[in-house]
């Protein structure tokens, strides 16, 4: 087994709002695709072999929220300038960049424009 992750999905309430969110964030271009029966994704660039994900709204099967799965992003080379975006995108910060262990790197928690936990992860 390659990587245990293999694909995430972040569900979202309004599209665009969260694709405006991830973009400023992690300074990407999300590509936005209709997939049919109500649902939209947006996915996140990867290059081939890596770990994929995408934001999904439909609004019968993605339920965005506190209650939902928490799934940890690469913030290499460093949490900081990704936490500092955050809170320039006016969201919270649940967790404070800590180091897990000097073997593990560091570990932080934010809440993203569809109020979802949203983790990340680093070496430094």
């Amino acid at each position: 087994m390659k990587h245990l992750i293999s694909w995430f999905e972040i569900p979202v309430r309004d599209m665009k709002r969260a694709q405006t969110f991830y973009e400023a964030v992690f300074g990407l271009k999300l590509e936005v695709m209709e997939v049919g029966n109500g649902l939209t994704m947006a996915i996140f660039p990867a290059e081939p072999g890596a770990i994929g994900g995408a934001l999904c709204k439909h609004n019968e099967f993605y339920h965005p929220g506190e209650s939902g799965c928490l799934i940890y992003l690469n913030a290499n080379p460093s949490i900081d300038a990704i936490l500092d975006r955050v809170k320039e995108a006016g969201r919270p910060i649940l967790v404070p960049k800590r180091k897990i262990s000097p073997e593990h790197g560091s570990m932080a928690v934010f809440k993203d424009s569809e109020e979802n936990r949203i983790a990340l992860h680093s070496n430094e």
